[in-house]
């Protein structure tokens, strides 16, 4: 089964403005495994890949059948933000946020304009 969801840049962060469409793929497994969630939205961020895959824990190994589509999506928010550079999915997002965090910022807010373009 498969599902879109919508989530917004938060407030006071580059981010902030973004309208970023996300595809969620619910196995038969699920909530036992966690679904597959990958940005349709172009995104430029340490912990996502290029196709839009999200290297993110509890969609991974510390997923647990509590969390639902609500705390998914509210984990996948607070990451635009905090992102883990120890696990980079963007080798060259990673790099920009850990030696030169204007051009990331830079970069993170053309990813944004280009949200409202997707419409």
């Amino acid at each position: 089964m498969f599902g879109q969801a919508v989530i917004f840049g938060p407030d006071d962060t580059p981010w902030e403005g973004g309208t970023f469409k996300l595809l969620l793929e619910f196995s038969e497994d699920y909530p036992n495994k966690p679904p597959s969630v990958r940005f349709l939205t172009r995104m430029f961020h340490p912990n996502i890949y290029n196709n839009g895959q999200i290297c993110l824990d509890i969609l991974q190994n510390q997923w647990s059948p509590i969390y639902d589509i609500c705390a998914i999506l509210t984990s996948i928010q607070s990451l635009l933000c905090d992102p883990n550079p120890a696990s980079p999915a963007n080798s060259e997002a990673s790099r920009l946020y850990q030696e030169n965090r204007r051009e990331y910022n830079r970069r993170v807010r053309e990813v944004v304009e280009q949200s409202w373009v997707d419409e």
